[in-house]
């Protein structure tokens, strides 16, 4: 059974979201503020992890980025004020996605399962047969699904890996935001290109900001050189 944990500091919300998790199979974890919610994220065993902007005692978006110095986990960030400012700032925390509160369980259960696929996805597959794809001093292992650079591996979370990937299978080729955010978000609609671009900022930092170029009005493309 697929395990979430939710870190939401408002009691009526954390047990309504969970009951209504719950229903739609997963099993629940639920923490109320913090650091109560860091010591559960890296007792590890959750799948996925839904955190609240505004917690007591450690932020969402502190706690986000404490949680990105020891794993890759799929994060969902949750901003009750949906300030633009906010959402940056989460997503350049290190989390995956967000949502804004309140939000439909519809579409809180269809993000989730989008970012439950995109891990999915950056899992090797048994017997999968090998295939290296290489760049210039970047080399991804299609097999394995590791990524090295100049000699060192480079970590990466599955939304980040999906989204070089998409790149790599399509080098020198100009991928529009709205493409990238359908094939590697998983979005049935034109979401927020902030995604997009903050997590082409993250991917950049590891392999190299020359590697993945903007093409002004249009999108990004990968260096093939």
């Amino acid at each position: 059974m697929t395990s979430l944990l939710l870190v939401e500091d408002d009691a009526v919300i954390r047990a309504s979201v969970s009951l209504a998790l719950e229903r739609y199979g997963y099993r629940m974890t639920a923490a109320a503020d913090g650091l109560s919610g860091l010591e559960a994220a890296q007792a590890g065993g959750h799948d996925l992890l839904l955190l609240d902007v505004m917690l007591p005692g450690l932020d969402g978006i502190s706690l986000c980025r404490r949680i990105r110095e020891t794993s890759q986990v799929p994060i969902l960030l949750m901003s009750a004020r949906g300030d633009g400012l906010d959402i940056v700032a989460g997503l350049e925390g290190g989390a995956d996605d967000y949502v804004v509160k309140p939000v439909d369980l519809p579409v809180l259960v269809a993000r989730i399962r989008s970012l439950l696929r995109r891990a999915t996805i950056a899992q090797p597959a048994t017997g999968q047969a090998t295939t290296k794809l290489t760049f210039g001093d970047l080399s991804i292992d299609t097999g394995a699904l590791e990524v090295w650079r100049a000699g060192r591996r480079v970590e990466l979370s599955p939304t980040e890996l999906r989204l070089l990937l998409e790149f790599a299978t399509h080098p020198g080729i100009v991928l529009e935001r709205a493409t990238l955010l359908r094939t590697v978000w998983d979005y049935g609609w034109d979401g927020d290109s902030r995604v997009v671009d903050l997590c082409v900022q993250r991917l950049r930092k590891k392999i190299g900001t020359e590697r993945i170029e903007t093409v002004r009005g249009f999108g990004y493309k990968l260096s093939a050189t």
